[in-house]
């Protein structure tokens, strides 16, 4: 199997360096960096597997390089924030990031909130089965919902018959709504299924995946039930 390859920038030798050995132990390739522009170069010369980046970066801090690559690439990314204040975590998840963990952290915790992201980048291309109250795909895999298309084959959605460009998360958040249109779905069940957390989680990165997709397949196409949750129309 080949070795996942990490893209870490900190600016903190003492973190960078000790978190470094801690992934290399258990079997990461990491390129560490101590600035955004250094990893951005890194990105762009090696292609990691994931990027592991610090909010606070020198040279261009950590929201912005999160643009940056994803602006190219739909590379997996977590931030890693000193501070878990709203604006911090927010920021991080608009610009792109799929998760975010608060400093200080424990390098078991680390290890697995990545590869619970590698794991769901990995089965973002699942078929989704039949939804509730509803036929499955049709004889092209594909179902369709007003003008939005999504090919459950192919992985790619259309609106309008406009090709959309989605994450890999937002597409699996996508095909998590497919399964039940019109039945409410927690953002307990959406971090569990999404998210692969078999814990409790930070509810916003829901929220704000869920705004993120909006903007993409149609604002009025996913429905705000308070209290509860999100659905999609059927």
């Amino acid at each position: 199997m080949a070795e996942t390859h990490v893209l870490f920038v900190e600016d903190d030798e003492v973190i960078r360096e000790a978190t470094q050995l801690a992934l290399e132990r258990d079997g990461f390739v990491v390129t560490a960096m101590p600035d955004g522009l250094a990893g951005l170069e890194a990105f762009r010369a090696d292609r990691p597997d994931i990027a592991l980046l610090d909010v606070m970066v020198p040279g261009l801090d950590g929201v912005s390089l999160c643009r940056r690559i994803r602006d190219e690439s739909t590379v997996p990314v977590i931030m890693l924030s000193a501070r878990a204040d709203a604006i911090d975590v927010v920021l991080g998840l608009e610009a792109g990031a799929d998760d975010y963990v608060t400093k200080p952290f424990d390098g078991a915790v680390l290890v697995a909130r990545i590869r619970a992201v590698l794991r769901r980048f990995g089965h973002a291309g699942r078929a989704a089965g039949a939804p509730a109250g509803r036929e499955g795909p049709d004889e092209r895999g594909v179902l369709t919902f007003g003008e939005l298309e999504i090919d459950t084959e192919g992985m790619e959605v259309r609106r309008g018959g406009v090709p959309v460009a989605l994450t890999p998360t937002e597409m699996r958040l996508l095909l998590e709504f497919s399964t039940a249109p019109g039945t409410v779905l927690s953002r307990d069940r959406l971090l569990e299924r999404v998210w692969d957390y078999g814990w409790g989680g930070d509810t916003r990165v829901v929220d704000v995946h869920v705004q993120r997709l909006r903007t993409k397949i149609g604002q009025d196409r996913i429905d705000t039930v308070r209290g509860f949750g999100y659905k999609l129309k059927a």
